[in-house]
C-alpha cells in the first residue's frame, strides 16, 4: 500500500460568505506528480495555499504526512512543504544565492546562522535548477523563466517532502514551460518529492501528471489518470467551449485542441 503525502476530506472554504471550494476529497501519494486543472475562478490557488498552510483550514480535514495540518507548528510544516507562488516577487534587493539560501530558514537555529551544510545545499539546489551562473545576479536583472527557476531552487533548498506550485509555467514561453515541467519530473524521480501543482495547460498536464484533478466553480469534477479525466464531454461541459480530444502521437495520452468558430461546422458530425 502506498503511503500518503496529502489527504483531503470534505474540504470547503468561503470568502465573505461566498463559497470558493465545496466538499473536496482526494489523496496524493508519496512521490506522485499531482496536477490540478480547471477554469479561472475555480478555487485552485486557494486550494494550493490551504495545502501549503498559508490559508487556514475552515471546514473539513487536511492531513500532511499522516497528521492533521492543525497539529503542525509553522516552522515544522515548512520543513514538510515548500510553496512556489504564481507571481514571483522580483523587487527584493537580494542576489540569487541569498534568495535560494532563504529556503534554509525553517532548519536554522535560534540565531539564524547558516552552516556549511546549508550553503552546500543552496549550491546543490542552484546546480539542480541550472541557476548557478546567476548566483551573484539580482532578481530584477533576471527573466521570468530565470526567476521561476530561482524560486524553485529556494523551495528545493528547503528540503521538503512536498512541493506545492501555483501555475509555475504561467507567462513562460514553450521552451521554459518544458524546462520547468522536466524539472518537476526530475525532482519526483531523483528526490522522491511529491509535486502538487496548478496548470492551465491541459496538454502539458496530460503529459506529466500521474493524477489529474479537474475542478470547476469550487467543486471536484473528476480525479484520476489523464485518460480518464480529459474526455471531450467532460472538458466541454466545464470550459464551455468546443474542444477536440484525440490521441497525442508521442504517447497514448489525450491531446486537447480548442476549436475556433470557423471549424465548428466541420466537427458537427462527431
Amino acid at each position: 500500500m502506498m503511503e500518503t503525502s496529502v489527504c483531503v476530506k470534505n474540504l470547503s472554504y468561503a470568502y465573505d460568505g461566498a463559497t470558493v471550494l465545496n466538499n473536496l476529497s482526494f489523496t496524493v501519494n508519496n512521490g506522485e506528480f499531482f496536477i490540478v486543472i480547471g477554469p479561472n475562478g475555480s478555487g485552485k490557488t486557494t486550494l494550493m495555499k490551504i495545502i501549503a498552510g498559508l490559508v487556514k483550514l475552515q471546514n473539513g480535514e487536511l492531513e500532511i504526512k499522516g497528521h492533521s495540518i492543525k497539529k503542525y507548528k509553522r516552522k515544522i510544516l515548512a520543513r514538510k512543504i515548500a510553496f512556489v507562488p504564481q507571481q514571483i516577487p522580483t523587487d527584493f534587493p537580494f542576489v540569487v544565492e541569498d534568495v535560494v539560501l532563504f529556503g534554509r530558514s525553517p532548519h536554522l537555529g535560534t540565531f539564524g546562522l547558516e552552516s556549511r551544510k546549508d550553503i552546500h545545499l543552496a549550491e546543490q539546489a542552484m546546480k539542480f535548477t541550472e541557476t548557478s551562473h546567476l548566483a551573484r545576479r539580482r532578481l530584477n536583472q533576471l527573466s521570468g523563466g530565470e526567476c521561476q527557476r530561482v524560486f524553485i531552487a529556494r523551495a528545493i533548498c528547503q528540503a521538503p517532502d512536498i512541493m506545492v506550485l501555483d501555475e509555475p509555467t504561467a507567462s513562460l514561453d514553450i521552451a521554459h514551460q518544458l524546462r520547468i515541467m522536466d524539472m518537476m519530473e526530475k525532482m519526483k524521480q531523483e528526490k522522491n518529492i511529491t509535486v502538487i501543482m496548478v496548470s492551465h495547460d491541459v496538454n502539458l498536464a496530460a503529459m506529466y501528471a500521474d493524477t489529474l484533478m479537474l475542478i470547476n466553480k469550487g467543486q471536484q469534477v473528476r480525479v484520476g489518470p489523464p485518460g480518464e479525466v480529459l474526455t471531450y464531454k467532460t472538458l466541454e461541459s466545464v470550459y464551455e467551449c468546443p474542444l477536440l480530444v484525440d490521441e497525442n502521437p508521442l504517447d497514448k495520452l489525450p491531446r486537447v485542441t480548442p476549436v475556433p468558430g470557423r471549424y465548428i461546422k466541420g466537427l458537427s458530425g462527431r
